[in-house]
């Protein structure tokens, strides 16, 4: 099973858009720093700006900005706004319900992997895309 990527991609995307501070970047560029495709960029923007958190401008010199202050962007938006399924989705074949196992493992682990979503989530709720940029600063003055 692969795990989705949007998020990241979401979360890069977002944090080049703040550190270019209003003027609008092009999905080219944008996808360079990336390293993957426009086009699958241009789709990422068009959910981001769908959740309210980037604008674009058209015409020469347009591209996406940020819509609001990276401070009021967290990173639990732009989870959410990626549409990611749960961290750990059950199985999607039906147990033996004649079975100990097959009839009470999912409840019993369901428990546990609520609260472990439960968790990331509040953690999400709490980061802003700001203390990313902040990050990305210290980072590249570290190396």
């Amino acid at each position: 099973m692969a795990a989705s990527t949007r998020f990241c991609v979401a979360v890069h995307i977002l944090a080049a858009l703040a550190l270019q501070r209003g003027k609008p970047v092009a999905s080219e560029a944008i996808a360079a720093s990336v390293g993957t495709n426009p086009a699958v960029v241009r789709r990422l923007l068009s959910d981001l700006a769908r959740a309210g958190l980037t604008l674009s401008q058209l015409g020469k010199g347009g591209g996406a900005m940020l819509a609001r202050s990276p401070k009021k962007i967290s990173l639990l938006e732009i989870y959410r706004a990626m549409d990611e399924p749960a961290i750990v989705a059950p199985p999607r074949s039906v147990a033996d319900q004649s079975c100990l196992v097959g009839r009470n493992v999912q409840p019993a682990l369901r428990r546990v992997t609520d609260a472990a979503e439960a968790a990331f989530l509040d953690t999400l709720a709490v980061a802003s895309l700001k203390q990313i940029v902040k990050d990305i600063k210290a980072d590249s003055m570290a190396a």
